[in-house]
């Protein structure tokens, strides 16, 4: 069922590469129509959101009513309540850790030059259909970094508001709910409800609608689209382990990316045996069953070189070590969202409470970002107060390099302001 890939001649790297990037390829599909919708939405504002609500999700209520909402929490089973209750505390507790640190520097002329974090003013999440867990981890950040106003974008779950997001929604304070799905939510959020930035995992039409907006309003600095996971694995790891968790991640979305890295040819073959056995009873098995064949793969490798190379060129959203000696692989991965360490880390307990944040980079972005945090959240502005003697003696050399760049007007602007000639 999965493809195998192995490791052998000099130019594996460029092959997997190519593997790779079918799946942003893939990407590409349906752009039209994603900035189509965005372009209607833009234009013609409530009436095309409603248009493509009730086209896509048979959706007539884009604002529910508070009497909605609170007859939905109520509806919430207790148990779900308290383990909301309890992910949202770790969350808060870990991500609390996260000090931002305003800078002030003064120098021996008496200037001086400040860098001071100030929270975006209003922020929109995108929240896909029944995950509470999304929300908590992209709003509990807002709220530490005192973002004003969060607005959340949550569609219908088999045409019904979701208890479990509204509850979560509830207990962070959000005020402003709104029911809308897809491309033509993105749109709504830039250029409806006018947010200063939209946050939130989705899956291709959403990830291309960010790209479209961005601009118009920010976005995060990553590519958070189908989730993501590596696993590497040896004839010492747990198979049931192993096999779990590349199903657990293929569940998510047909174009989520589930890979096997190891040294041991029989666990490739087990997997493949198996995999049928362990589908069957998955109530999203035909969603896992379409990812693993089409961007799954079983990475067959001959030494601890090929793996941390691999791994470096894949940079997934999620790596598991699931292997004694992980040490050994640590200092030499540098391109992962997050990694779990050891045989009992279980990337899926970090979707959930584990306490750090589950929006990572995908699509090979953790090359160069890093998962949802409370920097996200804040704008960062320069401060310069310069004293008379400041501007006297580091104007004239800043004189000299804008009548260097043939900037006049620049080298006026300073000199108006020295007074020793």
């Amino acid at each position: 069922m999965i493809k195998i890939f192995k490791c052998s001649g000099n130019n594996y790297l460029s092959k997997l590469d190519r593997f790779l990037e079918k799946r942003k390829e893939f990407e590409k599909i349906n752009t039209k129509n994603v900035i189509k919708i965005i372009n209607d939405v833009k234009k013609n504002k409530s009436k095309a959101l409603l248009k493509y609500e009730r086209k896509f999700s048979k959706n007539n209520e884009i604002k529910p009513s508070k009497k909605k909402i609170i007859q939905s929490i109520r509806s919430l089973n207790p148990k779900i309540k308290k383990a909301i209750d309890y992910s949202y505390n770790r969350i808060l507790r870990f991500h609390s850790k996260q000090k931002i640190k305003n800078i002030l520097y003064i120098d021996n002329l008496d200037n001086k030059l400040e860098y001071k974090h100030l929270p975006i003013e209003s922020v929109g999440i995108y929240v896909p259909a029944n995950l509470p867990s999304t929300l908590l981890m992209n709003a509990i950040p807002a709220k530490l970094a005192k973002v004003k106003r969060i607005v959340l974008a949550n569609p219908k779950y088999n045409g019904k508001l979701n208890p479990a997001v509204l509850y979560a929604a509830k207990k962070i304070g959000i005020k402003e709910i709104y029911s809308m799905g897809g491309a033509q939510a993105i749109a709504s959020l830039a250029y409806i409800q006018k947010v200063n930035k939209i946050v939130g995992p989705g899956n291709i039409y959403v990830s291309k609608a960010k790209k479209e907006v961005f601009g118009d309003v920010g976005i995060e600095g990553m590519v958070a689209g189908p989730s993501e996971i590596t696993v590497v694995a040896n004839k010492k790891s747990d198979f049931k382990n192993v096999i779990t968790s590349l199903i657990g991640q293929a569940e998510h979305d047909t174009n989520s990316q589930c890979i096997l890295i190891t040294n041991d040819e029989n666990l490739i073959r087990k997997i493949n045996k198996e995999i049928p056995n362990y589908l069957k009873n998955l109530p999203r098995k035909n969603i896992a069953i379409k990812s693993l064949k089409k961007n799954g793969l079983l990475i067959k490798t001959y030494n601890d070189k090929q793996i941390t190379s691999v791994i470096n060129l894949i940079a997934p959203e999620h790596l598991e070590l699931n292997v004694n000696n992980y040490q050994k692989y640590l200092k030499k991965v540098f391109n992962a969202g997050s990694i779990c360490v050891g045989r009992y880390s279980a990337m899926a307990v970090t979707d959930y409470n584990v306490g750090t944040n589950h929006i990572l980079p995908t699509f090979g972005s953790a090359k160069f970002s890093s998962g949802l945090n409370l920097n996200e959240f804040y704008k960062k502005i320069s401060y310069i107060n310069l004293s008379k003697k400041g501007i006297e003696v580091i104007g004239k050399q800043a004189i000299t390099l804008a009548e260097y760049e043939k900037l006049n007007g620049h080298a006026l602007s300073i000199r108006s302001r020295i007074r020793r000639k």
